[in-house]
């Protein structure tokens, strides 16, 4: 072989660069954002193994409620937003229900006050669960693998273990007094744990392989509804067989609104996301938030001036569509909007007093989770699940390896008495058998042009909806990455109390300043309740790229 010639050396180093320059990182075909690392890892393996988003939406929920107990949950519930690659959308209410032997004063003394914890702490919390039926209806519809094949991770985390992480340590640590006081010193989770540890959960694994076998008979009867019925009526909860057995999932309309030239496919009622979502993104609509800027003055006057006006209307009339004749063709009407709107001035905070109509409002806890998928089909799937309070009621029913939900309290237990947050509710949401507490869950899936464009979805209380919308208005009007769109810094009005909630230390004193001064009141704070949003974005290209919020354990996983 001749050796090269000197000349050439040149070429062929520059033809080298241009190789390497013109290589481009291998495209994402899809992946999952969920609260923890090993549910997303567990969701994309899903994903190669050739199962479609639905698939692994199965598995990631199941892995979730082995490997984040204080939301990840098969006795809570929650909401599913999905769209097909074709472009056809649907929705499913999984939202848990009143016991039929709960009553409106379920909460109240022989005077008609409310009775302290009652809603929030011990067996008469918890309504009936609706995850797992929720999850099997998914897979019965729109699965592809076997229900065993997605279920297996989750039993395998189960029963072999998984290795803590320093913040679910601490969380472990803080609520240990409360599960020793509700469930005895020898409740599972009145261990000391520390980080790094491996937890292994088999009563779980246990419950998981009956479901894995049997369907929803494998939960909502024989041994699991057995225990389940006797633990929470040994803590003073109504809830009975017949509760479990007459549980359904129901599959819903989305709600649909435009923005500009995106297309916004939400959570309907008895979810109040998407109703506020589209009043509050139709209410800034006709300003130039994008020349603004972001998180400027102007924009978060904006911005709060819509939440303030929403969460007003929310207190007075949402509720669970089922039970109540909510007027969506008004509150969702333009020219209603526009109305609600008028008396926005630039140069004075608008007093909460002054928005009518309403005299409350409620919201669930912080201890929600959500999750985005896309898979390489483009199918895309948005779900927020919950248990409402940190591990719900604080019931634990010992022989399933599970804590039971505290939703019961996201009802009003009496119109005008605040709840475990200090918030009062109103007529529309009072108790009534079967009937679906309201929610401010929000898995969200946008559409720009006709394609899929995100899918975002928060847990944070009534934090989630606002939210969702300073994400969805971070990547849309201010171009910003995904993965820094949702660890921006956010900021959170809810008309009641009426104060703007800043993140600590991420807003500049002056702007702080010249918002107090036009009527804003605010404060730095860390909430309890701060939005933790996981995203996924297809640009324009076709490009997807994910976005795990910084403020939690949360992680996104591509293949």
């Amino acid at each position: 072989m001749k050796p090269t010639l000197p000349f050439l050396k040149p070429i062929l180093f520059v033809f080298t660069l241009l190789l390497i320059s013109c290589t481009k990182a291998p495209q994402i075909k899809g992946g999952v954002v969920s609260a923890m690392p090993y549910a997303s890892q567990v969701g994309v393996d899903i994903l190669k193994k050739g199962g479609n988003a639905y698939d692994a939406m199965v598995a990631t929920n199941f892995a979730l409620a082995v490997v984040y107990p204080v939301a990840g949950n098969i006795t809570g519930g929650g909401f599913f937003v999905y769209r097909n690659a074709d472009g056809s959308s649907g929705t499913l209410d999984y939202r848990e229900q009143a016991p039929n032997a709960a009553h409106r004063d379920l909460y109240l003394d022989e005077a008609g006050n409310v009775i302290p914890n009652k809603s929030t702490i011990g067996g008469l919390a918890v309504g009936v669960p609706g995850t797992v039926a929720g999850t099997l209806e998914i897979h019965k519809k729109m699965g592809s693998l076997p229900l065993i094949d997605l279920m297996q991770p989750a039993i395998d985390l189960a029963e072999k273990g998984y290795a803590i992480t320093e913040k679910q340590a601490r969380s472990f640590k803080r609520y240990r007094d409360l599960f020793i006081e509700i469930n005895g010193p020898d409740t599972f989770y009145g261990q000391t744990f520390e980080a790094g540890d491996i937890l292994k959960n088999p009563a779980l694994g246990k419950v998981l392989r009956s479901i894995a076998s049997e369907g929803i008979k494998g939960f909502n009867s024989g041994w699991v509804a057995d225990a389940l019925v006797s633990r929470v009526q040994e803590a003073g909860g109504i809830i009975t067989q017949q509760d479990l057995e007459q549980y359904e999932a129901k599959w819903r309309d989305p709600l649909i609104f435009n923005y500009k030239d995106l297309k916004v496919i939400s959570m309907g009622l008895p979810s109040s996301g998407g109703v506020c979502l589209n009043q509050m993104m139709k209410m800034i609509e006709p300003y130039d938030i994008k020349t603004m800027g972001h998180n400027t003055q102007k924009s978060i006057q904006l911005m709060v001036e819509a939440e303030r006006r929403s969460y007003a209307d929310r207190s007075e009339f949402l509720g669970d569509p089922d039970f109540v004749d909510v007027p969506l063709n008004v509150v969702l009407d333009s020219l209603y909007i526009n109305k609600k709107m008028s008396s926005f001035d630039w140069n004075r905070a608008t007093p909460s007093s002054e928005i009518k109509p309403g005299d409350s409002y409620y919201f669930e806890s912080d201890e929600t989770t959500h999750f985005s998928i896309v898979d390489d089909q483009g199918n895309a799937v948005a779900v927020t699940t919950t248990l409402n309070g940190g591990y719900g009621s604080k019931v634990f029913v010992e022989e399933l390896g599970v804590f039971m939900n505290n939703e019961m309290d996201d009802f009003s237990s009496k119109p005008g008495v605040p709840n475990m947050f200090g918030l009062v509710g109103n007529e529309a949401n009072a108790i009534a058998p079967k009937k679906r507490m309201l929610s401010s869950m929000t898995p969200t899936i946008v559409e720009k042009d006709g394609k899929l464009y995100l899918v975002v979805g928060s847990p944070g209380g009534s934090t989630i909806i606002t939210s969702v919308f300073q994400t969805i208005l971070n990547v849309y009007e201010h171009n910003l990455p995904i993965q820094d769109a949702v660890n921006a810094a956010r900021f959170h009005h809810q008309w009641l109390p009426d104060f703007i909630t800043f993140e600590p230390n991420q807003f500049e004193p002056s702007l702080l300043k010249n918002l107090n001064d036009l009527g804003y009141a605010g404060e730095e704070k860390k909430s309890r309740i701060i939005g933790k949003v996981d995203a996924i974005l297809v640009d324009d290209s076709g490009q997807i790229s994910l976005g795990a919020d910084r403020r939690g354990d949360d992680t996104a996983v591509s293949y």
